[in-house]
């Protein structure tokens, strides 16, 4: 009977282990993958059990390793984040953009539609007032070309025989500076019945400018063309860029100006990749009643496509008018 009993004995004793193995399998895979998980992504090569234990203490260094990802970081720091400053650089927005009220920043554009169609225009125009002169579009068959010189003076020959040639009276807006520089193209211009109005002195942004240097920036302009012309200038404006607030335009009104935007206007100021194409195709695509055009004098191809342009618009059946005959 002893026998029987020790060798039972060594039966139970054997099963109780394997029970003790089984019951660590089901219930470690929790355990194990927090002790195997983390060896694997640290150390991705643990080949065999054996070393697990001695992998787990292997991954406190690799949080030290973690630090050498500090290149993670980088692209935080990289420049392109700064580029984000970038399009405030070109109305110099980026001084303004805390203010509220009538100083919010505005930069002047429209929305085209079909050929003939009228464009829309900023939704800030709806809460324009009577005081706040202002005029971007005309009425019926009538064209209004105004042409910005507040910067480079190109083919002024050409220009001013193109228009002479098609009997077309244009609106110059010029900056003082260019006169000041150019006196003779002031001259030429008046000679030729064309329109001069206020383009201020030095065609900075109004935006970043206070009241008084407003102020003088159209005062200075208007002594500087009385002295070369004998005349006082027309009490038209348009401000350098398109950009402007609602206190500005507030500002220049009581000042007696009207303020002039445009219901057509191109990328003039780089150049054309179809050369003189481009200019006529902008204009005559987007051709509509009461079209107030916004052309560069410094932009070589406007003044190759002038001619044409001048043709074809009268050909359309419109006539050129003076923005002295917009209404508010």
């Amino acid at each position: 009977m002893k026998p029987i009993t020790k060798s039972a004995a060594l039966l139970i004793v054997l099963s109780a282990t394997l029970i003790g193995c089984a019951d660590k399998s089901l219930l470690s895979p929790d355990s194990s993958q927090a002790q195997n998980t983390t060896p694997q992504a640290t150390t991705s090569a643990a080949a065999t059990p054996t070393p697990t234990p001695k992998s787990t203490v292997k991954p406190i260094p690799t949080p030290q390793s973690t630090p050498v990802p500090s290149a993670t970081p980088k692209p935080t720091t990289a420049p392109e984040p700064t580029a984000t400053t970038k399009p405030a650089v070109v109305g110099n927005f980026s001084k303004t953009k805390s203010v509220t009220g009538d100083r919010v920043p505005y930069s002047w554009y429209y929305m085209k539609k079909k050929t003939g169609q009228v464009p829309d225009f900023p939704k800030e125009t709806k809460s324009f007032t009577a005081d706040q002169k202002a005029v971007w579009v005309g009425t019926g068959k009538k064209v209004y070309l105004t042409i910005d010189a507040g910067g480079p003076l190109i083919e002024v020959d050409l220009m001013l025989k193109s228009l002479k040639e098609n009997d077309v009276k244009a609106n110059f807006f010029i900056s003082g500076n260019n006169i000041k520089k150019n006196p003779d193209y002031l001259k030429k211009l008046v000679a030729d019945g064309h329109f001069i109005a206020n383009h201020t002195m030095t065609h900075n942004d109004f935006n970043d400018m206070s009241d008084d240097q407003i102020r003088k920036e159209i005062t200075d302009f208007e002594a500087l063309y009385k002295k070369i012309t004998g005349k006082e200038v027309e009490k038209y404006f348009r401000f350098p860029y398109g950009h402007y607030n609602l206190h500005n335009l507030n500002l220049v009104s009581s000042m007696g100006y009207t303020s002039v935007f445009w219901s057509t206007a191109m990328r003039d100021w780089e150049p054309r990749a179809n050369g003189a194409e481009d200019p006529y195709n902008d204009i005559m695509n987007n051709l509509h009643d009461g079209n107030v055009i916004l052309m560069h004098q410094g932009s070589l191809e406007n003044m190759q496509a002038l001619s044409r342009i001048c043709k074809e618009i009268k050909k359309k059946g419109y006539e050129f008018g003076i923005v002295s005959e917009l209404h508010t």
